[in-house]
């Protein structure tokens, strides 16, 4: 017997021997040695170690599984194991159009016996149901055998999980846990036997692909990448429903499961449905669909779903791990964490379906995580703790917008939104123009679709704090978001384009910060920004002017810029001849050029390097372009049904080369990353009421006002260059005024003349964002102002001057 074979025998008796991230290791033992084998997850390879010395290297004869994390197997016990998602073929419906209740066939590809499973939700307990009816020839079902497998990722990840087959009023059931979270797994007609393995050695898909029989019956597995298997004798149960329950603890889980399995499963699809009917998707934007509605109600219920039941109003970006069967714990951040940007999506989208309560839910469950400085953390678990930490102008101004289009439906309630709104401002202030990550959560400087967020957050704030009784905050939110737009094309458009010989002039994805600026990092080079995710020996250095996405379309989408305005006109040029894919469905678009977050090349799945694919939320992006240029947006439209899945759900990326088969990936269907990708179905939905109201739902009124006019109609300009010593103003042009700003109280003693006479003013409370002084230049000054800060309450002066060029009348 050799050690791969010992090791399987023994598994059961010991616990884990190492937690080596990759390595799933167990202890053995013989007469002779103390023997360790440990499975390699990423070269598939069994090591065998003796006193910690590495011997031999063993190539498992039966093949590790892929993550499973709950499937059926069947056999016959002499001539067949049939996994469901090898062995048979499928037909997927729902049951109800108006809910998510789904109903898979599966069907034996040698059509002996098919398969039909249900999937409901138990309405009252946090349990999930599958009844399950197997019909076909009678000679096989008499011998038939189905297994359910499976592998539990409890507390957010697949180490240390336990598990134990326990009896729970006189049927056999599974209890798995990792720490204060419990699940339990049982059947209504009982297991007849179970068992709790580690995955890929002593699993029950190792067991039965041995000789079509389950041998093991190991009665708990504890502290360890695990998988639990069930046994169902389909001979005397042709119809059972499976539940699986969580719980805070044993019993929580194990009450749940029972409870279910208590009431007959034909009430439960009753009740299910019903209260999905209570949810009915808006039928009147089935018109601007080409599919009568389908995908629309789907999506309309997919974004309810991920609403947490637990931490109302949280919802997360998607249920699903992009390329979940390739990561390990080592990255726990997936899709199933709260991003503000997608959950505003996901808000506003219910908005365009008249859910004003469910919006307001988003808003209120979003102030209670606001942190004290006014800002948001980037994403965050469900109860509010933060996981990544980077700064995200737009994640801290589209909380405003939302709560200006709740305030102006009259949704709030008895929600007072106003310190809320002053405080998310005032971080706006304090840190933009400058982003540490845009959208695409990479890079820093001055991002086309931040600023477009950040201009409208703030005139949004300044209307709410002007029906506030707060003119002198609305007026410096209006001048500040002002100063902005004035400098807009200046900050993010360059005027040496290399990507189009027609286009010289056209916005770029961002623009990095200068030295002496916020986030300028001098390793990557003035003017330049290292791309991420980029494969080993693949440049990753590049120009501004060299990297383009189609961020500048959100200046058009809440009316910071007019549809024809030629610099976006120009820009989308350069867009459609450097990103943009023609599918076998429709048009789609990459995120930017030299993308990294993607599938590999050879169609392997993302890790920590690849290529971005193309994107169906672009196309949506697309077409409120279309819709608001007057443009063809139709064919955008039916993309997007055409980009979905049979069952509806929307991806993150589509693959966007020529078919790879063996990789399971087809040109301009599904890639390997989240499916549903939330934001893309809230997407879709904006855009379907965008059409039947011919505006686009997202266009911010106050926003379109000031700004959405041709520049010569304006009935206002920029007078005002602020200055904050995070970014400072090197020049001040003719004819502006320079104020400067400083989160406290502060003094401003400057010169005109070289120090020959020098000037003190004393900066004004303007609320939540701080303290502003405005120097009373002369008018027609010209030469050079130098100055210095001091703040009085603290007796602390800056130890520095800074010098601002003045270009005088």
């Amino acid at each position: 017997m050799n050690a791969l074979t010992a090791a399987y025998r023994w598994l059961n008796d010991q616990g884990p021997a190492f937690g080596a991230p990759g390595l799933e290791a167990r202890w053995t033992s013989s007469k002779k040695d103390a023997v360790c084998t440990a499975y390699a997850a990423s070269s598939r390879v069994w090591y065998t170690i003796s006193h910690g010395i590495l011997n031999e290297i063993y190539y498992p004869t039966i093949d590790r599984p892929q993550t499973r994390d709950m499937e059926l197997i069947f056999t016959d016990g002499e001539t067949f194991v049939h996994e469901e998602k090898r062995d048979f073929e499928f037909d997927f419906h729902y049951i109800d159009p108006d809910a998510l209740a789904v109903r898979v066939v599966a069907s034996d590809l040698g059509g002996r016996y098919t398969v039909t499973k249900e999937f409901v939700c138990d309405p009252h307990h946090p349990v999930v149901l599958m009844h399950v009816k197997i019909e076909g020839d009678e000679s096989v079902l008499s011998r038939l055998k189905c297994y359910a497998l499976l592998a539990p990722h409890l507390d957010g990840g697949g180490a240390g999980n336990s598990a134990r087959s326990i009896e729970v009023a006189g049927r056999r059931a599974i209890l798995a846990w990792k720490g204060n979270t419990s699940l339990a797994m049982g059947v209504d007609c009982g297991f007849t036997r179970s068992s709790c393995g580690y995955v890929g050695s002593s699993d029950g898909y190792q067991d039965l692909s041995g000789n079509m029989r389950m041998d093991w019956e190991f009665g708990q597995a504890l502290d360890g990448n695990i998988a639990v298997t069930g046994e169902i004798d389909v001979a005397r149960n042709r119809e059972f429903t499976l539940a699986i329950a969580f719980g805070d603890g044993y019993h929580a889980a194990l009450a749940g499961m029972m409870q279910s399995l208590s009431v007959p499963y034909e009430l439960h699809v009753k009740r299910f449905v019903e209260q999905w009917h209570r949810a009915a998707s808006p039928e009147r934007l089935a018109a601007a669909s080409h599919d009568n509605g389908r995908l629309m109600r789907i999506s309309h219920n997919t974004i309810l779903a991920h609403e947490d039941k637990t931490y109302s109003g949280a919802f997360i970006a998607s249920a699903s791990i992009p390329w979940g069967n390739a990561k390990g714990d080592d990255d726990l951040g997936g899709y199933h964490l709260v991003w503000t940007r997608d959950m505003i999506q996901s808000a506003t989208a219910l908005l365009a379906c008249g859910r004003i309560d469910t919006a307001r839910r988003a808003l209120v469950y979003l102030a209670c995580t606001q942190r004290p400085d006014g800002s948001f953390a980037q994403n965050f678990w469900i109860d509010g703790t933060p996981y990544w930490t980077g700064i995200q102008l737009d994640e801290v101004a589209f909380p405003i917008m939302l709560a200006w289009r709740l305030w102006k439906l009259d949704g709030l309630g008895n929600f007072d939104v106003f310190p809320f709104i002053e405080h998310a401002a005032a971080f706006l202030v304090r840190y933009a123009p400058i982003t540490q990550q845009e959208r695409w959560e990479e890079a820093s400087g001055y991002s086309p679709s931040t600023l477009a967020t950040v201009i409208s957050a703030l005139v949004c704030a300044a209307d709410v704090a002007r029906a506030h009784h707060s003119p002198e905050l609305a007026n410096f939110l209006e001048s500040y978001a002002d100063w902005i737009e004035d400098h807009l094309d200046e900050w993010t458009v360059t005027n040496d384009g290399v990507l189009h010989p027609d286009v010289k002039r056209h916005y770029v994805r961002i623009q990095p910060p200068k030295p002496g600026e916020s986030f300028y990092n001098p390793a990557f080079g003035e003017g330049r920004y290292n791309i991420a995710n980029r494969a080993p020996g693949e440049r990753y250095n590049f120009a501004a002017n060299e990297i383009v996405d189609a961020g500048f379309l959100e200046l058009v989408r809440y009316g910071v810029r007019r549809a024809d305005d030629p610099l976006i006109v120009d820009s989308l040029k350069v867009i459609d001849k450097v990103l943009k894919i023609d599918t076998p469905y429709g048009a789609c678009w990459r995120r930017y050029n030299h993308d990294g977050y993607g599938q590999q090349k050879d169609g392997e799945p993302f890790i920590h390097y690849g290529q971005g694919r193309a994107w169906p939320i672009l196309t949506g992006e697309r077409a409120h372009y279309e819709l608001a240029g007057g443009g063809n947006y139709a064919q955008y439209v039916k993309a997007i049904e055409r980009f979905s899945s049979f069952g509806g759900m929307l991806p993150e990326q589509v693959w966007d080369y020529a078919d790879m088969p063996e990789q399971g990936l087809y040109f301009g269907r599904s890639a390997g990353s989240a499916q549903p990708l939330v934001w893309a179905h809230a997407e879709y939905i904006k855009l379907l009421r965008s059409v039947v109201d011919g505006r686009v739902f997202d266009r911010i009124s106050v926003v379109e006002e000031r700004y959405g006019v041709r520049r010569e109609e304006r009935t206002f300009r920029s007078e005002v260059e602020f200055f904050q010593i995070t970014r400072p103003v090197t020049e001040l042009p003719a004819g502006k005024r320079l104020q400067v700003l400083d989160p406290e109280r502060f003094r401003v003693v400057w010169t005109v003349d070289g120090w020959a006479n020098t000037h003190n003013t004393d900066a004004k409370l303007v609320g939540y964002p701080g303290f502003a002084a405005e120097l009373p230049i002369p008018p027609g000054t010209s030469g050079t102002l130098e100055m210095t800060l001091f703040w009085p309450l603290e007796n602390r002066w800056l130890g520095r001057n800074f010098s601002v060029n003045l270009e005088g009348a």
